[in-house]
């Protein structure tokens, strides 16, 4: 009897240990759910995470986004080249139109992701048109990648033989996310798994359950979007009213500018055409910080329970690392101060 009895009670302190370890684990472990609108830079944060707080990109990471710039590369000379049209801009030398005939033939012909020289020499030509520029300069008529001016000043650069892809050149390069992307890293004796949901928004049922167990929703917006309308873009600020309005963890609301692009576009819309265009209430001046924080006043006012959840709000940019590893190591702060004061010790 006392043998078994002895067993028994090792095998019960065993089990209260790993019970035990897994409650700290999980006590540890923080679920964040990123929401937005699509290219609203949800999946650039989450490239940041992985140069933050991982090993960043390794050298086969980084030459297998070469397809992809080159692809990014080619669409934006492409719809700049169809909204010279739309906008019945003329080109500044004629010869251009020809470049342009055979551009669209080419992308045709060619396999995807490759910059065969006649494709970069035509490009290269077109991009130094003062129409093509004309037209560059009045992106927000039109949909172009906010990366555009990016790859296409930097083209010669990224055609060189033996072309390695910089960190800055992967952070700005956008492919369609599909699926539920999950990325896991550890910051401040914390685990963090990190869910992007924006493959799946149209198949609610697929991705819901991301939401159980959400320690905080990270939504983010890009200001310069705020006179575009997106077909997902209901579903997204459905969710976040429900969020607001009925959630007990943290919310974070992340203004975000992409890259300075955006800034730019924002800068040349407000000029262009006044915020009370899209927002009839708004008689303020039409200035970058006044029609900003305009714009991030109205995401927090749907917050109906900031008596117990306050809704944080940071505006940064996504492609600049330094600036996001800032903002995320405030956004960590307020989660261990959330916790400890759902723990009672704050």
């Amino acid at each position: 009897m006392g043998a078994g009895a002895s067993a028994e009670e090792k095998h019960s302190r065993e089990l209260e240990k790993k019970l035990k370890e897994d409650a700290d684990k999980d006590a540890r472990t923080v679920k964040l759910l990123l929401l937005g609108a699509g290219e609203s830079g949800k999946s650039t944060i989450v490239k940041q995470m992985k140069i933050i707080h991982k090993d960043g990109y390794s050298l086969e990471e980084c030459l297998e986004f070469i397809a992809i710039i080159y692809s990014n590369t080619l669409q934006s000379i492409m719809a700049i080249v169809k909204a010279m049209n739309t906008l019945n801009i003329t080109y500044g030398e004629a010869a251009q139109q020809d470049n342009a005939r055979k551009l669209m033939h080419l992308a045709d012909t060619i396999e995807e992701g490759t910059m065969p020289k006649e494709l970069s020499d035509i490009i290269l030509q077109l991009w130094k048109d003062t129409g093509i520029q004309a037209c560059f300069e009045r992106a927000s008529e039109y949909q172009l990648n906010d990366s555009a001016g990016y790859y296409l000043n930097d083209l010669e650069r990224l055609i060189q033989p033996g072309y390695v892809p910089t960190e800055q050149d992967v952070l700005r390069s956008r492919v369609k996310t599909t699926g539920i992307i999950e990325t896991q890293f550890s910051f401040k004796d914390l685990n963090f798994r990190m869910f992007d949901v924006g493959g799946q928004r149209s198949e609610r049922k697929k991705w819901i359950h991301c939401f159980e167990g959400v320690t905080c929703i990270i939504f983010i917006a890009a200001l310069s979007a705020y006179d575009m309308v997106l077909v997902e873009d209901d579903e997204v600020v459905r969710l976040h009213n429900h969020y607001c309005s009925t959630v007990t963890h943290t919310i974070l609301f992340i203004c975000l500018f992409k890259n300075r692009m955006h800034e730019n576009v924002f800068l040349e819309k407000i000029k262009k055409a006044h915020l009370s265009m899209c927002f009839p209430e708004y008689d303020g001046p039409n200035t970058y910080e006044d029609a900003g924080n305009y714009i991030k006043v109205q995401f927090l006012d749907l917050n109906m329970r900031r008596d117990i959840k306050e809704i944080y709000s940071h505006m940064t940019c996504a492609t600049d690392t330094e600036n996001v590893k800032f903002v995320f190591d405030a956004v960590t702060d307020i989660i261990i101060k959330e916790n400890l004061k759902d723990c009672g010790l704050f």
